[in-house]
């Protein structure tokens, strides 16, 4: 299904332009997003307040080195 611009996909209904903060694009396998949006649901919360808390969780914690490759 197609929708403009001006449509949350998620929620499949229009949605304002808030201006507050940037859109970002995001590749998730459909899968885990719709189990991650059922999740949020049935916790009454937004799939946004729920990857916001877990970037902000990410960041402050300290750096985390890469293994290294074999």
């Amino acid at each position: 299904m197609s929708f403009g611009k001006d449509t949350c996909e998620d929620l499949r209904m229009p949605r304002p332009a808030t201006g507050r903060t940037p859109v970002r694009n995001l590749r998730v396998p459909d899968h885990l997003w719709r189990a991650a949006q059922e999740k949020a649901e049935r916790e009454g919360r937004t799939l946004t307040d729920v990857l916001l808390a877990y970037l902000r969780r990410y960041i402050s914690t300290p750096d985390r080195k890469r293994a290294e490759e074999d």
